[in-house]
């Protein structure tokens, strides 16, 4: 039997060496969340001169193209983040980082590409029937860059009945793609603790309330809440990375503040260990004399991809690439992600796509596999395809 090659995979062909081009373009010149102004205009000039309808400024830096074609009722988003992260690149790559201090350590550049691939394949060849939404998202490293394109419209001003996102992971082989039903990607809540007691002489400690003491017995205490208040089947971390305390080996001082990651996959853990976290710290801080003031500001919620709309992905990637190219053990990722905000607003799936044996993300040596642009664009066409099929099965 003579073997055709997928004709999406032959069309994306004709592309791809001028995708390589401009993901390196990217990768030269990283821009922080919010700061994405080059990246925007290169993603809206190139949009529009395929012939989408492109809104620019959703959100800060945020873009927007749809591209509608026949009368089909359905509207499809797809999402892709544009940031860079503060970090010194070390890589000595040909095409690194041009601006100091700045780099694309997560792929979004490799991610922005991959969405403007497919994008070009789709207004080119128009084999689907509905709308087509493309949504190229500013700061998704820790600005909320999702949830503010949805404060500022952006499923109003363009309705889609399922929105779908994608990240590379290094570590899985290059390629291969990664499903997780549910919960798949944790909350993160940033907490300060304050401890405050009453400062003196490190030799005459009976004149103070030790805030030192008072924060070291917290912490202990801090560890007891996922051992004893957390269900053990439910995962949860909650890390004290930093404490601030003194300037002298003899001076007991006023304070010290403590800073905490906090990280779940379910809501209700979520808020019970908020809660834990707070009557803990005033608890213990009382104990010892002092007082706790606490801070505990909300980041990305738990990430929770939607059965039918993670079945739905699986299937296009089975079916277009074959059981072989899809992980089956897939597990849930301990880091966040702000497209947890879209998956609050819509049924969706994040996946994820392998990344070969890269540098870990946020690493100065991290680089995007260029081999992946061509599996990942040919599998947004494929879903995009399939969702607004023109004759639905």
């Amino acid at each position: 039997m003579t073997h055709h090659p997928d004709k999406v995979a032959v069309g994306l062909d004709r592309f791809l060496d001028e995708a390589i081009a401009l993901r390196r373009d990217l990768h030269v010149h990283p821009e922080l969340g919010y700061n994405e102004h080059r990246t925007s205009q290169i993603v809206a000039d190139k949009l529009s001169s395929w012939g989408y309808d492109v809104a620019t400024g959703i959100g800060g830096t945020g873009v927007v193209g749809t591209l509608q074609n026949g009368k089909g009722p359905k509207r499809l988003g797809i999402r892709a983040d544009m940031d860079a992260l503060p970090i010194t690149e070390t890589t000595g790559l040909s095409y690194a980082s041009g601006t100091p201090g700045q780099m694309h350590a997560c792929g979004h550049d490799g991610h922005t590409t991959i969405l403007l691939n497919s994008a070009r394949y789709l207004a080119d060849t128009r084999d689907f029937t509905g709308t087509l939404n493309l949504i190229f998202q500013p700061a998704e490293e820790g600005g909320a860059g999702a949830r503010r394109m949805i404060r500022d419209g952006l499923f109003e001003r363009f309705p889609c009945d399922a929105v779908f996102g994608l990240h590379n992971w290094p570590g899985v082989a290059t390629g291969q793609f990664g499903f997780i039903a549910g919960p798949a990607m944790a909350s993160v809540d940033k907490v300060t603790i304050r401890i405050v007691g009453k400062g003196g002489h490190g030799a005459r400690p009976q004149e103070t309330v030790d805030p030192v003491v008072a924060s070291a017995s917290l912490i202990m205490a801090l560890q007891s809440i996922v051992a004893r208040n957390i269900d053990p089947l439910d995962a949860a971390v909650i890390t004290v990375g930093t404490i601030h305390a003194g300037i002298a080996p003899n001076v007991i001082p006023d304070s010290v503040e403590l800073e905490l990651t906090v990280r779940t996959f379910r809501a209700d853990v979520r808020e019970t260990i908020k809660q834990r976290i707070t009557n803990l710290a005033k608890a213990q801080a009382e104990s010892y004399g002092a007082t706790a003031e606490i801070d505990y500001p909300r980041g990305y919620p738990v990430l929770v991809n939607h059965s039918n709309e993670t079945e739905f992905a699986r299937q296009v990637a089975v079916t277009h690439f074959g059981e072989e190219r899809v992980e089956n053990n897939f597990r849930p990722i301990s880091a966040s992600e702000d497209f947890a905000f879209m998956l609050e607003e819509l049924p969706g799936s994040y996946l994820f796509i392998g990344n070969g044996d890269s540098a870990p993300l946020h690493s100065p040596l991290y680089d995007f596999n260029d081999e992946i642009i061509a599996p990942a664009s040919r599998y947004w066409v494929k879903l995009a395809e399939e969702y607004l099929a023109k004759n639905p099965s």
